[in-house]
C-alpha cells in the first residue's frame, strides 16, 4: 500500500506562522509521526509540499497508477482551486482532505472547501492529529477497496467455472 501526502502553500511555515491557529508543531514533525505509523502498518508513504498550485496538480496526476490513496492539505487552495479539484476528481483515488484548524470556525471565505467536494472525506479542526486520523481512515478505505476487488474477481472466476 502506498499513500502520498500532499501539502499546499505555507504548510512549510508550520511552527512559525499563526501558532494560535496552527500550533507549534513543524511540518517535518507531522511527517515523522506519519512515517512512524505508516511503517508500523507496512505502508509506504511519500511526502510532498509546494507553494505552487500547478505543482500540486502535477503531483496528484502522478499518483495515478503509482499510489493507492492521497492525503491532501491544499491549504488556501482549498477555497479557490478548481484545477486541484479537477485533478482529484480525475485520478479517481481515495483522497482525504485535512485541515489543522476548524475551517468552519474561521473567516467566511475559509468555510467552504471546493476541493473537499471530490474527496472521500474531510478532517478539520483536530490540529496535527488530523493527519493521523486521515492516515488510519485512508488505510481502512484502501483495504476495503482491495477486499471488494478480490471478492469481485472470485465471483467472476466462479461464474466462468459454471
Amino acid at each position: 500500500m502506498k499513500i502520498v501526502v500532499i501539502q499546499g502553500p505555507n504548510m512549510n511555515m508550520l511552527g512559525h506562522r499563526e501558532r494560535g491557529v496552527y500550533g507549534g508543531m513543524k511540518l517535518d514533525d507531522i511527517h515523522a509521526q506519519l512515517q512512524s505509523v505508516a511503517k508500523q502498518n507496512n505502508v509506504e508513504i511519500e511526502f510532498f509540499q509546494t507553494n505552487f498550485e500547478g505543482e500540486i496538480v502535477d503531483k496528484i496526476q502522478e499518483c495515478l497508477g503509482e499510489a493507492d490513496g492521497i492525503i491532501i492539505n491544499p491549504a488556501a487552495y482549498s477555497h479557490t482551486s478548481i484545477a486541484i479539484r479537477d485533478a482529484i476528481s480525475a485520478v479517481r483515488l481515495p483522497v482525504v482532505e485535512v485541515h489543522i484548524s476548524n475551517i468552519f470556525q474561521r473567516e467566511e471565505f475559509r468555510q467552504k472547501s471546493i476541493t473537499a467536494a471530490v474527496c472521500s472525506g474531510l478532517i478539520a479542526g483536530f490540529g496535527p492529529y488530523g493527519y493521523h486520523l486521515a492516515l488510519v481512515s485512508l488505510m481502512q478505505m484502501i483495504t476495503e477497496i482491495e477486499m471488494m476487488e478480490k471478492a469481485r474477481k472470485e465471483q467472476a472466476a466462479k461464474q466462468q467455472e459454471k
